[in-house]
């Protein structure tokens, strides 16, 4: 059980990595201030901020986020949107200065006397508070008082930054200089917005942003998960792969194989002239058959001696259990078990890996489209947290190989399944994107609102259902 759990928590918090990764690279390309890489969802447990990002790990599993500056619903930047990237800002400022002291000591000692200067002048503005013993220094005030103390306060703000400073850096120092307290600067300057302000918040909002821009940064997680799928492909095809040999074990029942008499232990070497090397080889030419009559070719062992025998088979139709592709033809037989280990040299294993990769989003696509028109049973085809981290600890026992061809398996689901035209979901974005585009302005803020909503209400009960679904199914067994 814990080693299912683990590896369920390895496979899936990677896949979200790779594809809030696809986000956040191609937001960043196109100069999108990006607020908050998180692997999972509140509560946090865990963060960092680096650069512009903070970096995150949340408690709740099995999902992650990129927060980018700006409402992704709303039309106009409002007040909380200009706050919000005020306080980046001065974080930006504060946090370079500290790498500033830590790498320069005229720097630290400028600005260990700018925090002196600030401690002063904070406690004479609060004399008489018997509260505050030890007067608070907001970090951003300490620095404008070390650039108001330097004889070249410029060059001492170049050197702290690494570069020229920006219009909004400039306003949001001067106003904490002039009112002595972060927090009603970033008020005054949200309320009245300069235009150096107002001009670099669009530049780094996700609404202000070209319908081209938020497309492709919506589209980038879908597409990184599914471009993840051939390259761990290509990896499993030149590791070796553990392919079925084509050799029978268990016959069902009343069913082709047996009538025309096949034997367990029996190798099939062709079907209607056609070699057959593997067992999926042989699945593959039993369900392009379309019902016709097939003749088999066999080696079989009798007395220790190696015969060759041929028989004929007409396949039937039907459902395989735990198969999203609908009814299938087939002869009833299941594999001995038997593989040997294939490996492909990277000029096979790559185009190998694209094909296979492509073949899988078709499959997945169909399956998909069978759930819809009621052609598989939805209890069937859909599975939960638990399924997946009791097939994730399978795999997991398997071996490298299949842990990572399910690896690929889920990151394909992933990519596809989040271009749904489904409000919450990438492909529900992608759809209002392409409405935008074909109106030549983006629905009513309240239409979004309410599609989102409804979206979110899908989610919560698809997922309850799916949970359900996993424990129905332990208990049946």
């Amino acid at each position: 059980m814990l080693t299912s759990i683990i590896a369920a928590v390895v496979i899936l918090g990677s896949l979200v990595l790779i594809h809030e990764a696809g986000h956040f690279l191609v937001a960043k390309r196109c100069g999108v201030r990006v607020l908050r890489f998180s692997i999972g969802y509140p509560p946090k447990l865990f963060g960092v901020r680096w650069g512009e990002t903070e970096y995150v790990i949340g408690g709740t599993p099995f999902g992650g986020y990129v927060r980018m500056l700006g409402d992704e619903i709303g039309d106009e930047l409002g007040p909380s949107d200009v706050q919000t990237y005020l306080n980046e800002v001065a974080h930006d400022l504060t946090q370079a200065a500290d790498k500033a002291a830590a790498a320069d000591p005229e720097v630290r000692n400028l600005l260990e006397a700018g925090w002196e200067q600030a401690r002063q002048l904070v406690a004479v503005q609060t004399a008489g508070n018997l509260a505050l013993e030890q007067p608070q220094v907001e970090p951003l005030f300490a620095l404008t008082q070390a650039l108001r103390r330097s004889p070249e306060p410029e060059a001492l703000l170049r050197k702290i930054l690494g570069r020229p400073p920006r219009e909004e850096e400039r306003d949001l120092i001067d106003e904490v200089q002039r009112r002595r307290d972060r927090d009603d600067a970033i008020k005054f300057l949200s309320e009245h917005r300069p235009p150096a302000l107002a001009r670099a918040i669009e530049k780094r909002s996700f609404p202000t942003q070209s319908l081209a821009k938020r497309f492709a940064i919506v589209l980038a997680g879908p597409a990184a998960n599914i471009i993840l799928a051939p390259i761990l492909l290509a990896i499993v095809f030149m590791y070796g792969v553990p392919t079925l040999l084509p050799v029978v074990g268990k016959l069902q029942k009343d069913m082709p194989a047996v009538k025309a008499g096949l034997q367990k232990g029996d190798r099939i070497v062709s079907i209607d002239g056609k070699p057959i090397k593997s067992w999926e080889d042989l699945s593959a030419a039993i369900k392009e058959s379309k019902g016709a009559h097939l003749q088999i070719v066999l080696d079989r062992k009798v007395n220790g001696v190696i015969r060759t025998e041929s028989v004929g088979i007409t396949p039937v139709r039907m459902n395989e259990p735990g198969s999203l592709a609908g009814p299938q033809w087939v002869i009833g037989v299941l594999p001995e078990g038997e593989s040997v280990i294939e490996r492909e040299n990277p000029v096979y294993a790559v185009p190998h890996a694209v094909v296979e990769t492509g073949r899988m989003v078709v499959l997945l696509v169909v399956g998909i489209g069978k759930i819809f028109t009621g052609s598989t049973p939805v209890r069937q085809a859909l599975g939960g947290p638990i399924m997946i981290a009791q097939m994730a600890g399978r795999e997991a026992r398997q071996g490298l190989a299949d842990v990572l061809t399910f690896t690929v398996m889920l990151s394909v689901e992933l990519g596809i399944i989040n271009l749904l035209p489904v409000p919450m979901l990438d492909g529900g974005h992608l759809f209002f994107f392409i409405i935008e585009g074909l109106r030549g302005r983006p629905l009513k803020v309240r239409h979004r609102e309410i599609a989102q909503q409804v979206g979110l209400f899908l989610l919560v009960m698809l997922m309850a259902f799916v949970i359900f679904n996993d424990i129905s199914r332990i208990v049946q067994g």
